[in-house]
């Protein structure tokens, strides 16, 4: 199924997504994007849609293109003891805020990959938005968004991996595999851990463990 190209034709919308936001460690990143609907995107680059969709090469293609044609586009990213003090789902959230106060181009319009946003810049003069469960799949800015937020992180996340190489990061990229439990019940966690999460396997969870 082909994604839509916008929500509402004649305005300028933003598509937001976040990467991360399940993950043990690492920081949850965001990005917006405002797409020119004038350049045939739909057909120079077919492998735009939901990054989970695509594979490591056709995500690295999708983000160079976007980046270089894109009307507009942030990245940004909230850390591990900001994580922890305010919750998971308000940092995805102001990763999110962070990104659009960042476009040169105020947006008319946000569209919201999820079912949960805070209007912005403010609830006294918001720009509309709106909440698209599976955005990511459906609209063009949305799985636009997707795919930054994604390679951005684990670009991040291989550089962390090389301070770390134990937890295996190049791999996992920071989510909640039973070999990343594992070595955090050996290694301990790191800074880079988010300890409001349940780092360590479930009682029983992790079997016979030879360290």
């Amino acid at each position: 199924m082909a994604l839509l190209s916008c929500k509402e034709e004649g305005r300028l919308e933003a598509g937001c997504d976040e990467a991360g936001r399940g993950c043990l460690a690492g920081p949850v990143f965001a990005a917006a994007v405002i797409l020119d609907l004038h350049k045939p995107f739909g057909k120079s680059i077919p492998s735009i849609r939901d990054s989970k969709l695509l594979s490591e090469k056709q995500r690295a293609e999708a983000r160079a293109w976007i980046e270089a044609h894109a009307l507009a586009w942030a990245v940004r990213r909230i850390d591990p003891p900001e994580i922890d003090k305010i919750n998971i789902l308000q940092a995805s959230v102001k990763a999110m805020h962070l990104c659009l106060e960042a476009l040169p181009l105020r947006p008319d319009f946000i569209l919201v990959d999820g079912h949960y946003f805070h209007p912005f810049p403010s609830e006294e003069d918001p720009i509309p938005h709106s909440c698209e469960v599976k955005g990511d799949g459906r609209f063009l800015s949305i799985a636009a968004a997707s795919i930054l937020a994604k390679t951005h992180r684990d670009e991040f996340m291989l550089k962390l991996h090389q301070k770390h190489p134990q937890y295996h990061w190049d791999s996992n990229k920071g989510y909640p595999t039973k070999a990343h439990r594992e070595a955090i019940l050996k290694y301990g966690p790191t800074p880079f851990h988010r300890r409001s999460f349940r780092l360590y396997p479930a009682p029983g969870e992790q079997g016979k463990l030879e360290f």
